[in-house]
C-alpha cells in the first residue's frame, strides 16, 4: 500500500484515475524530468535520471492497477485462479500468489489475519476465491508462460 500511495503522490492523482489522465500526467512528468534538459549540470542530470526511472516505474505500476486494466484482464485472472495455486508469500501487506499456469498476481492490503486464515484453510483455493481474489486490489506481476 505504501508503494501505491507514493506513486499516486508522485503523479498527483486520486484513487481510480482513468488511463488517459495517467498517460497525460506521465508525458508531462517525463518532459519535466528528462535528463537531457539538465545536460549542463551533472548533479541535476543524475537526479533527473533517477526521477525519470521512478516516473516510468510508477506509470507502469499505476496502469497495471487501474480499474480499466483490471476489467480488461478479469477473465484472464479468473482463468489463472482456476488453474490452482502453486505458491504464495506475504510481503508486508502484499500477498503474492503464483498459479499453476505460471502467472503471478499481487494482492494489496491483505492483513496478517487474512493471510493466517488463508494458510490454515482446508481448501486454500476456495478460501482465496471467496476472500482474497475479488476483495483486494490486485495486479498481474508475471504473465503465464
Amino acid at each position: 500500500m505504501k508503494r501505491i500511495n507514493e506513486y499516486k503522490k508522485l503523479f498527483n492523482v486520486e484513487t481510480d484515475t482513468d488511463l488517459k489522465t495517467l498517460k497525460n500526467t506521465y508525458r508531462n512528468l517525463v518532459k519535466e524530468w528528462h535528463p537531457d534538459k539538465f545536460s549542463g549540470n551533472e548533479e541535476l542530470a543524475i537526479e533527473a535520471e533517477h526521477k525519470s526511472r521512478q516516473i516510468i516505474e510508477a506509470y507502469h505500476f499505476l496502469v497495471s492497477i487501474a480499474p480499466e486494466t483490471i476489467t480488461a484482464n478479469e477473465e484472464e485472472h479468473l482463468t489463472s485462479a482456476d488453474s490452482g495455486i502453486s505458491d504464495f508469500k506475504l510481503k508486508g501487506q502484499m500477498l503474492e500468489v503464483s498459479f499453476m499456469d505460471g502467472s503471478t498476481y499481487e494482492y494489496f492490503g491483505v492483513s496478517k489475519n487474512i493471510f493466517t486464515r488463508f494458510i490454515n484453510a482446508d481448501k486454500q483455493l476456495r478460501f482465496a476465491k471467496r476472500n482474497i481474489f475479488n476483495s483486494y486490489l490486485y495486479r498481474r506481476a508475471k504473465k503465464a508462460a
